[in-house]
This record gives C-alpha cells, sequence and structure tokens, in this order.
C-alpha cells in the first residue's frame, strides 16, 4: 500500500531529490546550482534530501514516500519500495563502473573465483528496513561464483553483524582480518581506501569479467524513479528535472578533473581512493537511458532479489518503466539548444550556486 505523505500543496512549490554518495548527474547538476536555476522562475524551492532531518531523509530515500522527490539511487531499495506498493515509477537508468571486487587476506593463495568454493563468504546483517548492504553482497558473490559456474550454495554464507556508524564495510573488513570470514564483497571509493588499510588482496576483479551480468548489482544499473502522482499531476516539472541531468551528463562527459572533485565530496573520499574506484572515462558514463540492455540487467536484478527474499513481492520492469518523461527531456533539449545555437552543456549554470551537494552519508 502506497504511504506518501506530502500533502497537494507542497507538489506546487518544493521538489526534492536524493542520491547516493556515488558518481550521478543528480549530483553533478545539485554541486553546480543548476536544479535550483531551473525552477526558480516558477516560485519553486528545489531541495536536497540530505538537507533534511536524518529520521526524514534516510526514511523517504528507501521508501519514496515523499510524492515530490526525484530518487538517483540504488535499486535494491527502489524496487523494495515498488514491491510493497508504492506508486513509483522508472524514469531512467544509469550504468556506471564502480570497483567491485572480492577480496581476501594477504597470501591466501585465492586468485580465482573457483577458488570461493567453500569458502566462509562475509554477508552483512543490518537492522534495517531494507538492508541493501547484504543485498550487496550477496550479489556480488553471486556475480564471482557465477564466474567459474558455481553457486552461493557452492560456499558458506557467514552473517556479520553491522556496526552502527563504523563506517562501510567495516564490520566484515574486520572479520576478514581477525580470519573469522575468507572473503568480503566491496565497491566504491571508501572500500577500496578500507581495504588497502588492512592489506587486503583481490581475489576476483568483477570489473574485469567481460559479461556485464556478472556486475549487476545495487548500482547497476542504478535508477531514477519519481512518484506516479508527480507525473499525473506536473509531467512537465519531471521532463525539465530530466533535461539538466541531460545537461549534467554532457558537461561532467568534458570536465574529467571537476567530476573528481565533485566524486570526492559525495564519498568522502581522498583522490586516491576516487581514483582506484573508477576508471578512467567514468565521467563520461553518466547519462541515463531506458535502453533493452539495461532493462533486461534490471530485470535480471529483480529476479535474484525476489529468490533471496528482498521483496515484498514480484516487480515488473516492463510496467513499472515510463519513457515519456525522458523522450519528453530529450525533445525539450533538442528544442532549447536549437534556440540557443548551443551545444553540449548550453544552458547550464556556472558553479559555486549549488544546495545540498556535500557528502552524502550511508544513502544508496
Amino acid at each position: 500500500m502506497s504511504s506518501h505523505t506530502q500533502n497537494p500543496s507542497s507538489l506546487r512549490d518544493t521538489l526534492w531529490f536524493t542520491r547516493c554518495p556515488v558518481p550521478t548527474a543528480t549530483g553533478i547538476a545539485a554541486d553546480q546550482g543548476w536544479l535550483a536555476r531551473e525552477f526558480a522562475a516558477d516560485g519553486i524551492a528545489v531541495r536536497s534530501l540530505q538537507d533534511a532531518p536524518p529520521e526524514v531523509a534516510v526514511d523517504h530515500h528507501f521508501t519514496h514516500a515523499l510524492t515530490g522527490l526525484f530518487r538517483e539511487g540504488g535499486n535494491v531499495p527502489a524496487l523494495w519500495a515498488r514491491s510493497r506498493g508504492e506508486e513509483t515509477r522508472l524514469i531512467g537508468l544509469t550504468w556506471i563502473e564502480e570497483r567491485q571486487v572480492v577480496l581476501v587476506r594477504a597470501g591466501s593463495g585465492i586468485s580465482e573465483p573457483g577458488q570461493l568454493r567453500g569458502l566462509r563468504l562475509a554477508v552483512p546483517r543490518h537492522g534495517i528496513g531494507i538492508d541493501f548492504w547484504r543485498a550487496m553482497a550477496l550479489a556480488g558473490f553471486r556475480g564471482a561464483l557465477g564466474l567459474a559456474g558455481l553457486t552461493l550454495a557452492d560456499a558458506e554464507l557467514v552473517d556479520v553483524p553491522g556496526v552502527p556508524g563504523g563506517g562501510q564495510w567495516s564490520a566484515e573488513l574486520s572479520a576478514l582480518r581477525d580470519g573469522t570470514v575468507d572473503a568480503v564483497y566491496v565497491k566504491g571509493a571508501l572500500a577500496v581506501e578500507a581495504a588497502r588499510r588492512i592489506g587486503a588482496e583481490v581475489a576476483v576483479d568483477l570489473d574485469a569479467a567481460p559479461d556485464r551480468r556478472a556486475r549487476v548489482n545495487n548500482g547497476t544499473p542504478r535508477p531514477i524513479t519519481v512518484h506516479q502522482r508527480l507525473l499525473d499531476e506536473r509531467p512537465e516539472l519531471v521532463a525539465r528535472f530530466l533535461v539538466v541531468l541531460l545537461e549534467a551528463a554532457d558537461w561532467a562527459a568534458e570536465r574529467p578533473e571537476e567530476v573528481a572533485r565533485i566524486l570526492r565530496a559525495e564519498t568522502g573520499a581522498g583522490a586516491e581512493g576516487v581514483a582506484g574506484a573508477y576508471a578512467p572515462g567514468s565521467h563520461r558514463t553518466l547519462h541515463l537511458d531506458l535502453s533493452a540492455e539495461r532493462l533486461e540487467l534490471l530485470a535480471l536484478q529483480e529476479r535474484f532479489l525476489g529468490e533471496q527474499g528482498f521483496l515484498a513481492g514480484p516487480v515488473d520492469v516492463r510496467t513499472w518503466v515510463d519513457p515519456e518523461p525522458l523522450r519528453a527531456a530529450r525533445e525539450l533539449l533538442r528544442e532549447r539548444r536549437a534556440g540557443e545555437g548551443g551545444g553540449a552543456g548550453a544552458g547550464v549554470g556556472g558553479a559555486g550556486e549549488g544546495v545540498g551537494g556535500g557528502r552524502i552519508t550511508d544513502f544508496r
């Protein structure tokens, strides 16, 4: 059952956005202030959910119960919310390669997927509504084992209680260091830095797998969702929001150093961690689309999450998606650029005018 809490008047004067601490067009646009600029003349405020009180922000980032919210984040909470009856719609997908590896202790001699057979694999458990950390670990190990024709049943899954406030993957990496597990799945910039601190070695590099299906996880592909009510009442606002994201992706494609700076702020990681997590050229991959390939990869993730018990019911990706807002946004962007005589990035504002561009904590 839908549980949206935003009152009707708020759809007329406030839009919200939320994103994860990873490369996103929304994060770029927030840093540059382009979302606020787009809607200022309409008297519509654009606010970051990360600026709301924690008890509100955390809940709505996962439940999407705020009807005026745009969410660019992990697919586990997005699919979970939809499976529980929240009337969201999928309006875009991105695919950004973010370092995904299985780590082992130094000197273990484990260096290929087949050697994971029979090993103790760390699977975190957190007391939250949707345990996306657990889902990520299971999907990561599923992908790694699958490279050798194995399944999760071919290894020993060891529950590792999460440590509140302990940082990303801290409990699992501690268990690896202490020898209570043999392997840990990690991804992203902070994980790269944490792994180096304990001297862990890479056993399986999922980024090197030629088949993208091995890397399907919470952030691959990453959905952009809105509430059906916002689409019904203000479809033009949804299209205009997506225009800004399309422009932000174009802008980022030409500015790797600026994107790296924004990523350091978004993730809280240093330059080395960001460089280790995101391959050269990642700044060119922020564009959203609804290609058949990405939709099928999302459907693969939906089936896996359902099999693992993370969803309240099945989600039909084909009926969840609404391609019209993205089509309308692309057409509007073409019209604007034709009128301005500009190329990629035309119409976007300058730096330093952002709202909600600070570090994001524990949102996926």
